[in-house]
Formats: structure tokens, sequence, C-alpha cells
């Protein structure tokens, strides 16, 4: 078999099973700039760009800049910037698959070896939009200098970019440009564009350039969701190329689920028109709503089933969510407690309506999320994912959240560590040994060589050192959480979390 090129479309135009681009696709401008190569953009942006084109909405195509040193561009330029994405998941309680092969992608340009053609692009007058995911790290202030040849950083790089823009154009406030990053940070629109300002000031820029970058320029807040692994496993990805008849070097897997928030204005959105065709994309001059959803129901849940999950001998989500137990479990936790208990005014609709997607996403078979790597920071995860929807529902109901409270308390006996080797702390599940990678391992180890329990658990939850306040006088109670302790510790996981649905209401799902 060859790998995949333009050549391979027109054989492929009536496959029931794949999605191709039509040729008129490679006509289209280039519209948008993209620092980042890497899977997820291709799996999440690029994805509702080339859905667009096919839908005659956008009609823009993207070139993409390469920033970092690792990997060449052999695949990309080989196969004409063609990739497949096969995306998998429930919907619906339902198997949902698509692949498509994505067209979305003009160029990919080494930002060290061709530098000179990324600064054309921004004489580009059709070039109006900015994507980036540079990791978390890629959005730092870093000292830099936009004439070295590139800059080093990538806000270094887009300050560069910016100004050989507003140079072309002589400043006119018709050709600033959309910025949207996708970096998993808070605000991340905002604080890229508090740095690129600093960077001016430091580069001497003048004056009328600041007003333009400040003024004609929308830097957006923006918040990711889709897992997109990257490659799929060897037997996916052989199966998918045997069937299409191409090999392909840059296939890449993700969930059916998406979701794009964008912080804008009518502007913003009549320039990302590829928001129009896919209502995964939502464009809003506030998205605090959809950080706190994901947050609470799809990142809590995560946090307050992680423990428990592995605890009772699961390895990845969609196996312990085969087990009718545990997913009654999570299932009541998120429909009966924590969408009842979002810190931010939403109906009870949408909280709904996002807690089934949640749980669409946790039953994907295709997509393995193992539970011990969601232990990792278990601490800070409870106190910034958890605690604020605990109160949340005390305030609101004047009760204390039940399943809350059982996942806080397997959070407490998942921290008991039995075994201790220079400064790691490992726990004890099924006969093996794990390790607690969390801050406060060493804090949990001390107390719990409390030889009274209760002791133990009154000390820790009322100790404002971790939680900022006593937690037994914000509603957890102190009697349930010793309880199911001493349950964990003298029949286990399993029968504790057996016992616990038998004496509270569920529904099984």
């Amino acid at each position: 078999m060859n790998h995949l090129f333009r050549e391979h479309l027109r054989r492929l135009r009536n496959h029931p099973d794949v999605t191709v681009p039509d040729d008129s696709v490679f006509e289209l401008p280039e519209k948008v700039i993209q620092f980042g190569t890497g899977a997820f953009l291709r799996g999440l942006a690029d994805y509702f760009v080339d859905k667009a084109n096919r839908e005659g909405i956008f009609n823009g195509r993207i070139v993409v800049v390469k920033s970092t040193d690792e990997g060449d561009l052999k695949a990309f330029d080989r196969q004409d910037n063609l990739y497949t994405l096969a995306m998998k998941g429930v919907h619906n309680g339902k198997l949902i698959e698509e692949t498509i092969i994505s067209s979305s992608i003009s160029r990919v340009l080494s930002a060290k070896n061709q530098w000179s053609l990324v600064l054309d692009c921004a004489r580009n007058p059709a070039i109006k939009i900015v994507f980036s995911n540079t990791t978390e790290l890629g959005i730092q202030l870093v000292q830099d200098d936009i004439y070295q040849w590139p800059p080093i950083s990538f806000p270094g790089k887009l300050l560069a970019f910016l100004y050989a823009r507003f140079t072309a154009f002589a400043g006119s406030p018709d050709h600033g440009l959309v910025i949207v990053p996708t970096e998993l940070i808070s605000d991340n629109g905002k604080k890229l564009e508090s740095i690129v300002l600093e960077l001016a000031h430091r580069n001497g820029l003048e004056g009328s350039f600041i007003d333009w970058l400040e003024q004609n320029n929308s830097f957006c807040n923006s918040l990711v969701d889709r897992i997109v692994p990257g490659r799929p496993d060897v037997q996916i990805k052989k199966q998918i190329e045997e069937e299409l008849g191409y090999i392909d070097d840059l296939m890449i897997i993700s969930e059916h689920y998406r979701m794009w928030a964008i912080e804008g204005d009518e502007r913003v959105k009549e320039i990302l028109s590829f928001s129009q065709v896919d209502s995964g994309v939502i464009i809003e001059p506030d998205i605090e709503l959809y950080r706190e959803l994901k947050l609470r129901l799809l990142n809590g849940a995560h946090t307050l089933g992680s423990g428990l999950a592995y605890l009772c001998g699961f390895t990845t989500v969609v196996e312990a969510m085969e087990n009718a137990t545990f997913a009654a479990y999570l299932s009541n936790l998120i429909q009966g407690e924590i969408s009842l208990a979002i810190p931010y005014p939403v109906s009870e609709e949408r909280a709904q309506k996002f807690s089934k997607m949640v749980l669409d996403r946790f039953l994907n078979p295709y997509i393995e999320h193992k539970w011990i790597n969601i232990t990792h920071n278990y601490s800070a995860k409870i106190n910034s994912r958890v605690i604020p929807a605990f109160l949340q529902f005390h305030k609101e109901f004047g009760t204390t959240p039940e399943y809350m409270t059982f996942g806080f308390a397997v959070y407490i006996f998942f921290m008991k560590s039995v075994r201790k080797d220079g400064d790691h702390f490992y726990g004890l599940a099924n006969g093996s040994y794990y390790l607690i990678q969390d801050q406060r391992a060493a804090y949990f180890h001390q107390k719990w060589q409390i030889t009274s329990l209760p002791e133990m658990a009154h000390l820790i939850l009322k100790d404002p050192f971790i939680w900022g306040s006593d937690l037994t006088k914000l509603g957890v109670s102190e009697e349930n959480v010793v309880q199911y302790l001493e349950s964990l510790e003298n029949v286990g996981a399993s029968q504790t979390l057996a016992d616990f649905l038998s004496k509270v209401e569920y529904v099984k799902i």
C-alpha cells in the first residue's frame, strides 16, 4: 500500500465508511495560522474548520507552524498534508463511529528553518485567525527578541508575526487578528495578551503598534474539551488502513464528543464562521458557565470516582462503568448531587444534559483512561473540583451530599500509605502497591500513624491547613466519614460500596 495522498480521494469518494473532501478544497485561500502540529489541534480546531469547508461555510485552510525541533515535516509533505481522523465514542448510550480524511491543513512550516515564510503569512490579508496549542508552558513570559530568527518563545513568535502584519498593512484597523489559544490554563487568551504586550514594551515597539495591538486584535479565552489520544493503537490503525487502502502516518483517533467554548463578541463570531456548522463550538461573551460544568461534572466526577474505582480493582474508566454497582454510584453522584450543586447560575435542564454527555464519555470503550493516572494530585483536585460543589450542595439543600461524602472518605483511605521509600509513599490495593503521587502524601502518611481512626478523621476534617477551613462546620459529616473508613478498612472497597448503595436511594443505569 502507498501512503495517503491526494490521488486517493477520488477512489474513496463513494466509500460508505469514510468522509473525503472535494477537490475544490485545495483551491481555498489560507485563513488561519496555527502554532502547533500536535494531535489535539488536528483533532479539535482543525476538525471544525474541515467540517465547515465541506459544508461551504468557512472556505479557508490552515497554515501550521511547527515550533519545536522534535520530529520532521516529511509525513505532512508525503501525504499532501492530509490525515485520517477516526472518531469513536458513545452518544445517547449508543456506540458511534465516524472516519474522515481531513484536508484542513494547506502547509506545515518549520519556525526554525522557514521563519521568513511564516512572516510572509502575516502579509496575507485573508489570514485573520491564530490558533495555538503549545502546552501550558508555552504561555509564559521569557525575555525574547522579536528580531531573532525566529524568536525563542511562542509569545515572542506571535508578537513578531503581529508586528509584521501591523507593518504590512500600515496599522489598518481592519487587519487585526482573532487569536484563540487552546492551552489548558484559565484565562488563556488574556494571559497571552498580557505577555505579548509586555514583550512589545520590552522590545521598544512604537506606541502606535501597541495601540493597534490592544484595540484591533481579539485575544479570546477558550475552553477545550475533547480527548484526543493521538495515534490509534496498532490494531485499529491497521484495520482502518486495510479498509481504506492506504498507509497514514498522521492518523489520529479521538472521542466523538467535542466542545470548544470561545469568549468573543459578534466580530469574533463572524470571523470564526466555522462555528455555524457544529454545536460543539460555542462563542459567547462569557464562557465561565462551561468551565464550571466541565470542572464539576466531568473533572469532579473523575476525581471522586478515581480512588474508589482503583481500590475496587478497576484499571480503566470504561471497565468500571461496565460494572453495574460502580456505574450506579457514579451516575447518581453526577445526576443527583454534582449537577444540582454547580456554584454558578445554570438551569437544571442544561446541567442534566451535560451530565448525560459526561456519562456517555465515561462509557466510551475506545478511550483507555486509567484511574491511577486520574488520582495524581488527588488532594489538589479534591480541593478545587469537589469541595466547592460540596459546600454549594449543603448551602442549597441544608443537608449533606451522601455520594460526595462517600467519595471523600474513599479519598482519605486511598491516601493511606503502607510503605515509604525515600520521598515516595505507597498504598496497597488488591495485593499490589501503588505510588501515591500527591503533594500531601507525607501529611497523610503521618496522620495514618494515629491509632484511633475517629481521631485521625477528626484531625483531617478540621485542618484549615489542607482545606482552608474546618470542614465539619461546613456540612461534612464526620460520623459518616468515620463509618465509611472503618468499612473500607474491614471489608474492602467493593463491599463498602455495595453496602453504601443498599442504604441510599439510587437508580440503576
